[in-house]
């Protein structure tokens, strides 16, 4: 069963939070299928493999984007009952926006693929799955090794805000104070990274699966957030392989733009439009889980 209640949602810019309290056992997380069925189901597989349940995983939000599958998708994810955090494309497909308000720069070849499939994704998304939707909080709550966490899409200030590993620190620092957390969990980029703050804060994106972290494989991230015994935090980012090829064909023969589809075969995104300089000059390169994940010390109070 979901934990969100129906009709939260709240002004705009104004993000609703739900929490759910101190968690224990490790935390399994990942950013938006992209209406890929074939990744989700292969996430729900591994999930059940390590035996972290639905209690214990987290959905950054984009549940459905560029896929062939955006309706099963969502009918997957809300039987198998993980928390899930509402994307740009849950608040834009609600309100039955005209587009998904990803945030891209208006004419950029991610701006006209994104009409595209979401305009597809828009005649396959009912009723039932619009108000689940319009049900998810802006921002999950919870307390893991005695640290607040805060799981959003983008940023706290806003939903389709960019974060990357080389926007700068005192971006991250300001959203997490805004956020009221020591450590945020944030998607909307699809690449993942961890970040230690100056100010003993957290930044975590544990990278999307419904496509690759443009690294130049098939491979879809997600990540594991496990408390030792001595109070510390670690997070590991994970690879995960799926039936990417038939994902594609199943987006060939639906007709949504070819350079996503290609994009699951090669691992690299059909443009670098919303990337800043440091990820364009490592796009293709294949990341190295054993760098982006680390082992956090307890918090100063609860180690005296």
């Amino acid at each position: 069963m979901n934990f969100i209640a129906a009709n939260r949602r709240q002004p705009a810019g104004v993000p609703n939070a739900h929490d759910i309290g101190p968690v224990e056992g490790a935390v399994l997380a990942f950013g938006g299928p992209y209406s890929n069925l074939q990744a989700l189901t292969a996430m729900r597989a591994r999930a059940g493999d390590l035996g972290i349940p639905a209690a214990r995983t987290i959905c950054t939000g984009d549940v459905v984007a560029y896929g062939a599958d955006p309706a099963a998708t969502v009918e997957l994810i809300r039987d198998w009952g993980v928390h899930v955090v509402a994307g740009n494309c849950e608040d834009a497909l609600a309100a039955d926006d005209d587009g998904c308000g990803c945030g891209f720069d208006a004419g950029t070849r991610c701006d006209l693929d994104a009409r595209a499939w979401y305009a597809f994704t828009a005649r396959r998304i009912d009723a039932a799955a619009r108000a689940w939707m319009a049900s998810l909080p802006g921002v999950l709550r919870f307390s893991l090794a005695g640290r607040q966490v805060a799981v959003l899409h983008g940023a706290y200030s806003r939903i389709n805000r960019f974060v990357f590993a080389s926007t700068p620190e005192t971006v991250k620092r300001e959203e997490a104070r805004l956020a009221d957390a020591d450590v945020v969990v944030g998607g909307h980029s699809g690449l993942p990274f961890t970040q230690p703050l100056a100010d003993g804060a957290i930044w975590h994106n544990p990278g999307a699966l419904g496509l690759p972290a443009n690294d130049g494989t098939p491979d879809v991230w997600y990540s594991v957030l496990t408390p030792d015994q001595d109070g510390g935090l670690g997070i590991a980012h994970h690879r995960l392989a799926y039936d990417h090829v038939e994902a594609a064909g199943r987006m060939r023969r639906a007709h949504l733009p070819e350079g996503y589809a290609r994009a699951l075969e090669t691992g690299r995104w059909p443009s670098d439009d919303i990337l800043p300089a440091d990820e364009k000059a490592t796009a293709g390169t294949a990341l190295d889980a054993r760098r982006l994940g680390g082992l956090f010390a307890a918090p100063a109070a609860a180690a005296e």
